[in-house]
């Protein structure tokens, strides 16, 4: 397929906001693409080249970028630049000089999208001496090949902003109706939800789809892929989660930590992926063993929270002291020993080839206590009562808390497993807090001593599609990493992201999730959610949290307005 078909389709997917529209563009796309071979192309819809559960990095910088433009099309780096000022996106400068450019070279020809994936999949190969030039290289391959409006889209999924706001929702139905026209929308949408749940791989549900329903229902959970985590609502008391996930129910300790998918597969590896679906197995190696030796089965997916604790007071530690695990690539024995974790297991979705999805939870739970070989400050069962009264659920409550933990998780005994969902069959129970889980949207160069640091962010909530801006955070940093969440720290990851810079200001891809405490919430016409957070400070950082997690602005309305 020719790419400039795709980037056509980008093009009005763009200038289309409706997701009714988004869909009806994306459904005739699909529909084109069911006549390739070559499938992988639906990548490209969502801004990729890899699935959602590969977490393979690109690693190309706004300046790698400029630096391509130039060699293929003949810009100095200067206009380039001035360019970017101007129009606030590379994307845009790449067309704009493009257009203008007054001779193709004799290199150039039609660009396939394979060739765009090829190349562009290339990119995270490279480590090492000389992988700056290489990348340069493949990139200004496919511009010097590229009309304004292919220019324009290579660049943004290059930088991974293509800003056509397509979701996962809105490629689901737009899979659901190029496969299955003339069938029933809800059952057929929720059988390609569940078949992404299961894959976390659009380019493989859509394959199933195209060859029918039945091809879809025979997906199933293989060891050793990432799959989604099951989320659940929030509740603001014992009486109003009873009502909701009924008589008996399953209330077990809610844990400070970050989730751990941990799979064992045929070959007898051991893998283990966060909730965002990125692979840690390398930074845990403590954890692998845990698992050989500790669960007693052949093959298995097990759902868990790693916690951190003390080794000199066995006190447990808060998120925020051991999500640096999470990322280290090195030093990975020196940090097990300083900041080692427990693990408290709590579900298993498959055991010795057996999909455990459809289960009621009772089973599952039945399962982990038969195959799990607890050791205290290795791993563990999460503690739990199975109980119909409110009083002892309340003590309950109150142990976890006295224990340090951040509340209760309650559960319907006959629940299924959701991935990906947040069911109405479970609930999480803490107390009332004085903060929201928010995304940067855009931060503010400091001055004096802190020039050359962003100080200033800004955060936003979630409603529907868009990010709405709530606040502007600049107390709560560090000045040195070893204090906590640092200015560095910040700086670092936010510059990566900017997309957008206009004096002093800078607009941020909207990725680093941050939890941000604050005294009050007041109505101000100053920011889009039309709400603003009084004296907000940085509480942590959110290294286990994706966009998608953040506060809604439905629940900025809940909490009460000053």
């Amino acid at each position: 397929m020719r790419y400039l078909i795709i980037a056509n389709c980008y093009k009005e997917l763009e200038e289309n906001p409706s997701r009714l529209k988004k869909i009806e563009i994306l459904s005739d796309f699909l529909s084109k693409l069911r006549r390739e071979n070559n499938k992988e192309i639906i990548y490209l819809v969502q801004g990729r080249v890899f699935p959602d559960y590969n977490t393979k990095e690109l690693g190309v910088s706004s300046q790698l970028i400029k630096k391509a433009i130039s060699k293929s099309i003949g810009a100095s780096e200067e206009k380039i630049t001035n360019l970017w000022k101007k129009l606030g996106d590379l994307g845009l400068v790449a067309e704009e000089l493009v257009k203008t450019k007054q001779q193709r070279t004799l290199s150039s020809k039609q660009l396939d999208a394979e060739k765009v994936i090829e190349n562009l999949r290339k990119l995270s190969e490279f480590v090492g001496k000389g992988t700056v030039e290489k990348k340069l290289s493949l990139i200004a391959e496919l511009l010097t090949s590229a009309s304004p409006l292919e220019a324009k889209y290579i660049v943004r999924t290059v930088l991974s902003d293509l800003r056509i706001g397509v979701g996962e929702g809105t490629l689901r139905d737009a899979i659901v109706n190029s496969c299955f026209p003339d069938k029933e929308k809800k059952q057929s949408s929720v059988l390609v939800q569940e078949a992404y749940d299961k894959t976390t791989d659009f380019f493989y549900v859509f394959k199933k789809a195209c060859s029918g329903e039945k091809s879809l229902k025979n997906i199933e959970l293989v060891p050793g892929t990432a799959v989604k985590v099951m989320l659940f609502l929030k509740e603001e008391n014992i009486k109003d989660a009873f009502k909701r996930v009924g008589k008996p129910a399953a209330f077990e300790y809610k844990y400070d930590g970050f989730r751990m998918m941990i799979n064992k597969t045929e070959d007898k590896e051991i893998k283990i992926f966060t909730r965002r679906l990125e692979e840690v197995t390398a930074q845990f190696p403590e954890v692998v063993e845990y698992a050989k030796n500790n669960i007693n089965a052949k093959t298995f997916i097990i759902d868990s929270e790693a916690v951190g604790f003390d080794l000199k007071t066995k006190k447990y530690r808060p998120f925020q002291e051991i999500s640096q695990r999470i990322k280290r690539k090195y030093n990975i024995e020196g940090l097990q020993k300083k900041l080692p974790v427990e693990i408290n297991v709590f579900d298993v979705i498959y055991y010795n080839g057996k999909n455990l999805l459809n289960a009621p939870f009772k089973k599952r739970r039945e399962i982990i206590e038969k195959i799990i070989s607890e050791e205290k400050w290795k791993i563990v069962l999460s503690k739990q009562i199975i109980t119909s009264d409110e009083k002892k659920a309340e003590k309950f409550y109150e142990k976890a808390l006295e224990e340090g933990h951040e509340g209760l998780m309650i559960k319907n005994l006959e629940s299924e497993y959701k991935p990906g969902s947040r069911v109405g069959s479970g609930v999480k129970l803490k107390p009332e807090a004085d903060d929201f889980d928010l995304v940067v949207t855009g931060a503010e160069y400091g001055t004096g001593k802190r020039a050359g640091w962003l100080t200033s962010f800004d955060v936003s909530c979630r409603h529907q599609n868009k990010f709405l801006e709530i606040g502007r955070v600049s107390t709560g940093l560090k000045e040195k990493e070893e204090q906590g969440l640092s200015y560095k720290e910040m700086t670092k990851k936010a510059k990566a992201l900017i997309t957008k810079s206009k004096g002093k200001h800078v607009e941020i891809k909207p990725e680093i999730v941050v939890t941000v405490a604050y005294q009050n919430i007041q109505k101000s016409p100053t920011y889009s959610s039309g709400f603003a957070l009084r004296f907000p400070r940085f509480k942590k950082l959110r290294q286990d949290r994706i966009k998608s997690d953040i506060a809604t602005l439905e629940e900025i309305r809940k909490r009460n307005v000053g």
